[in-house]
């Protein structure tokens, strides 16, 4: 497993890093016992947010009270906050639940606009006060949208970013890639599974390792899963030519317009589940279909009928994606599923 350093900040870790957004959804003795074994296995990277419920917590409980040295491993957490006071409260809650007395990289969460120094907002005048007082170590950012992302990149104020990479990315976002390098910026990848489109980890491991500078945090949940990534450790897959090829296939596959299920558009005015059930054609197709056809979201697919087609979600989609219209072959084609016409 090649090690990594993200950029200025001189942090070096395994390129295969823990995203514990899952975790919320499980279990503390099971979320603690799994970072444990991720930690055991040699991941050194671990990547939560306040909004992620009771991650952090989860968090603090596998690693704090002296289960380890702190400087043994990298916390990365983020906040939604848009006010200085809002600032403050997060970054002491997250202190608190973490059990620890500094947060490696802090992270503005979903941003819609690149912070300055300076700014009436204050926010990120917020970050450089919590650096100087060594509450946090480096200062970061979370984006979906590949033009901010660009400009949290170049404006040299941010230490990393966070932006959704996998094998499916286009060219531009592979030179999003490279500029984070030229910039001494490091990039951590979510969301390297698209969102469950991705559903071979060999490829997705093997795609991310080409990159310098790049750190990928999978979201892990269940112990079967971490093993898979752990395995990559000693046996870390590669782009050779068989798996080119099948990358190639995939994307061909998956070309054009479709939802990353990145969640922007939310919330619908009308309720929908936009950003699952804007891609259900495809995750019918790519992973298990039975949970998919349950009662459940057979009633989550049906509000697509209540759609007004107001275009309150069309100039939040950072992909630019006709929604109302995706969402109708979406439901056309669930419904063809369900009727027995079509098979998955």
């Amino acid at each position: 497993m090649k090690q990594v350093t993200l950029g200025k900040t001189g942090i070096t870790v395994p390129q295969n890093g823990f995203g514990a957004l899952p975790i919320q959804r499980i279990s503390q003795e099971d979320a603690v016992a799994l970072l444990r074994k991720a930690y055991a296995g040699g991941m050194r990277f671990f990547d939560t947010a306040r909004a992620y419920s009771n991650s952090e917590t989860k968090v603090g409980a596998a690693f704090g009270d002296g289960y380890i040295k702190r400087g043994e491993i990298v916390i990365a957490t983020k906040t939604a906050a848009k006010t200085p006071e809002d600032f403050w409260k997060d970054l002491d809650r997250s202190l608190n639940e973490l059990k620890t007395d500094y947060i490696d990289i802090y992270q503005f969460h979903m941003m819609g606009t690149c912070w300055k120094p300076g700014e009436e907002n204050g926010m990120y005048d917020c970050m450089r006060k919590a650096k100087e007082q060594g509450k946090i170590r480096h200062i970061s950012g979370t984006a979906h949208k590949l033009g901010v992302a660009r400009e949290i990149v170049e404006s040299g104020l941010y230490d990393t970013l966070q932006y959704p990479i996998s094998y499916l990315a286009d060219e531009k976002e592979i030179e999003l890639i490279r500029l984070c390098n030229e910039r001494n910026v490091g990039l951590i990848c979510m969301k390297g599974l698209a969102g469950g489109l991705i559903r071979n980890s060999r490829a997705a491991m093997a795609f991310i390792d080409q990159f310098d500078g790049a750190v990928p945090i999978w979201g892990i949940q269940r112990e079967s899963e971490l093993d898979e990534w752990l395995s990559y450790m000693e046996d870390t897959p590669s782009m050779d030519a068989e798996m080119t090829a099948f990358v190639e296939r995939e994307r061909a596959e998956l070309k054009g317009e479709f939802c990353r299920g990145c969640g922007y558009c939310a919330p619908c005015t009308v309720g929908i589940q936009i950003n699952q059930c804007n891609r259900m054609s495809l995750l019918l197709r790519r992973a298990s279909s039975q949970g998919w056809l349950s009662d459940y979201w057979q009633a989550e697919m049906a509000k697509i009928e209540d759609c007004v087609e107001c275009g309150a979600c069309l100039p939040k989609c950072p992909y630019g994606l006709n929604i109302p219209e995706l969402l109708k072959k979406n439901l056309e084609d669930y419904r063809e599923v369900l009727a027995g016409n079509r098979q998955v």
